[in-house]
């Protein structure tokens, strides 16, 4: 837990992606996540937890649902929003709610 909360406090904005490996939508997301990644570069980390091993941080975050998205910066939440969405969606907000 304490490597997750250095990671989510760091000043490079990191987007946590709560999934599972028996979610539809998040195998979806993952060839889009991929895609956001080499757009964005080093601007950004993404980090996947599964909430099936990960239960604990889940429940920190009152994940009710897969795939949910968390954008951190400086151990602030800016971003959060559950389910899937197409690439541009997602990339803009992203990039909306980063300070």
């Amino acid at each position: 837990m304490s490597k997750f909360k250095d990671i989510i406090s760091s000043p490079t904005p990191t987007l946590v992606d709560f999934f599972a490996t028996w979610c539809g939508p998040c195998q979806t997301m993952m060839p889009i996540l991929d895609k956001v990644k080499k757009d964005m570069g080093e601007q950004i980390r993404i980090l996947k937890v599964d909430v099936d091993k990960n239960q604990a941080v889940a429940n920190q975050f009152k994940v009710k649902g897969v795939p949910t998205f968390v954008l951190f910066q400086n151990g602030e939440m800016l971003w959060r929003q559950s389910g899937g969405m197409d690439f541009n969606t997602f990339l803009h907000k992203i990039k909306s709610n980063l300070k």
